[in-house]
C-alpha cells in the first residue's frame, strides 16, 4: 500500500539536525495553521556572488586538482549523495533542504574568466560537478554552465565534466569545439539500468536509457566519453555493473569508473529511512552489506579504502568490475587533455615580453 505521506520526486523524506545550527525549531508546542509546513516540496532559489569559484580538491582519491561548482544543493535528489553533508555549511540541512534549497552562484563564469586572465595563472584541467551536478534542471534556464563553457572555450582550457543529465547535450557546440582541440573530457554517471530503483533512488535524474543515448550522442560528435557506475551499493545495484559497462561501451564510451557507496554523516540516517521505505525487504540486508566493506561502519572517510571499500564483499565487487572493463573496454583509453593550447589573454606571443 502507498504511502500517502511519502514525498514523491524527492530522494530525502525529512531534515535530519545541522550540526552546526545552535538554534533549531521546535514544533511540539504548535498548534495547527501555524505549524510550519515541511512537506511542502516547492523548490526555493537562493543567490550568491562569491569571490572565487575554483576550489582545490585535497583529495588523493580524485584526480583532479581543481573543481567548479555552479550550484550548491542539487535537485536531483540522489539519496545516496556525498555532497548532501556540504548543505551544511550554508545553514541547511543535509536531508529535503540539499534537494529544495538551493544556492546558485550567479557570478560564476565571470569569477573563472577573471581567475584565467589572471598574471600568473597555469593551465590545470577543472572538473565541474565535483560537489552537485552542474547540469541540473535550472541550469536549463540559467545557463551558467554554458556560460562557463564558453570561457574555457575562449582561451582554451582544459575542463572535465560528470553528469547525470542529458541537457549536457544542448552544448553539443561548445564541448565539439573544446574537444577539437583535446580539451574535453565528460563521464555520464549511470547507477542503475532499473527503472522502478532509478526512479526511487535519483528521483530528477534522466532516466538510464536517455544517459546511454548522452554516451551515444557525444562518441558520435568525437567528445571523449567514459561512465562512471557510481555508487555502487551492495545488495542493491552491484550485480548491474556488467550490463551497465557492456551498455555503455556499445554506445562508444572510452572508459569507465566505479566508487562505493559511502553514507558519510547524516546521509546514512536519510538512506536508511529511504531504504525502509522503499525496499523494507531488503534494507537489512543492504545495510548490513554496506558496513561489510567499511569495516562495520556506513561509512570510512579513510583516503584510499573509502571509495572502494575492503574485506570480501568489496574485493567481489572490484574483481566483477575489473573483469567487465577488459571485456569491454580493451585497448579504450581517453585522450590525454592538451595544456598547451591555453591562450591567455593577447596571446602567447605577448608571454615573451
Amino acid at each position: 500500500m502507498e504511502n500517502p505521506s511519502y514525498q514523491k520526486g524527492r530522494g530525502a523524506q525529512f531534515n535530519p539536525d545541522n550540526p552546526y545550527r545552535q538554534l533549531k525549531l521546535d514544533h511540539s508546542d504548535w498548534d495547527g495553521i501555524d505549524i510550519p509546513n515541511d512537506d511542502v516540496i516547492q523548490t526555493h532559489y537562493y543567490y550568491d556572488q562569491p569571490k572565487n569559484v575554483i576550489n582545490v580538491v585535497k583529495s588523493p582519491d580524485i584526480p583532479m586538482y581543481y573543481s567548479v561548482n555552479p550550484y550548491q544543493g542539487c535537485e536531483h535528489g540522489c539519496v545516496y549523495c556525498y555532497a548532501r553533508n556540504t548543505h551544511q555549511y550554508y545553514g541547511f540541512s543535509a536531508g529535503l533542504d540539499f534537494e529544495r534549497k538551493i544556492i546558485i552562484k550567479k557570478n560564476v563564469a565571470e569569477v573563472l574568466e577573471k581567475k584565467l586572465k589572471s598574471k600568473n595563472y597555469k593551465p590545470s584541467p577543472i572538473m565541474f560537478s565535483g560537489n552537485t551536478d552542474c547540469y541540473q534542471p535550472i541550469e536549463r534556464k540559467l545557463g551558467l554552465t554554458r556560460a562557463c563553457l564558453e570561457v574555457f572555450a575562449k582561451y582554451k582550457h582544459p575542463v572535465g565534466l560528470i553528469t547525470k543529465n542529458s541537457l549536457i547535450l544542448r552544448d553539443l557546440d561548445l564541448l565539439k569545439e573544446l574537444a577539437k582541440d583535446q580539451l574535453v573530457h565528460v563521464f555520464v554517471s549511470i547507477t542503475s539500468l532499473d527503472k522502478n530503483l532509478r526512479r526511487a533512488m535519483e528521483p530528477r535524474t534522466a532516466t538510464s536509457k536517455q544517459r546511454l543515448k548522452v554516451v551515444e550522442t557525444l562518441a558520435e560528435n568525437g567528445i571523449p566519453v567514459g561512465v562512471m557506475a557510481a555508487p555502487v551499493i551492495p545488495g542493491l545495484n552491484d550485480h548491474e555493473l556488467p550490463a551497465i559497462l557492456a551498455a555503455s561501451a556499445e554506445r562508444g564510451a572510452l572508459t569507465c569508473g566505479y566508487t562505493m557507496v559511502r553514507l558519510n554523516g547524516a546521509i546514512g540516517d536519510i538512506f536508511e529511512d529511504w531504504i525502509r521505505k522503499n525496499f523494507p525487504d531488503r534494507a537489512d540486508k543492504v545495510l548490513r552489506q554496506i558496513r561489510e566493506v567499511h569495516g562495520g561502519e556506513l561509512s570510512d572517510s579513510r583516503y584510499g579504502t573509502r571509495m572502494r571499500g575492503q574485506g570480501a564483499m568489496a574485493d567481489a565487487i572490484r574483481s566483477l568490475f575489473h573483469l567487465a572493463k577488459k571485456r569491454h573496454f580493451e585497448g579504450r583509453e581517453l585522450p590525454p587533455y592538451n595544456l598547451e593550447a591555453f591562450m591567455p589573454p593577447g596571446g602567447k606571443q605577448l608571454k615573451l615580453f
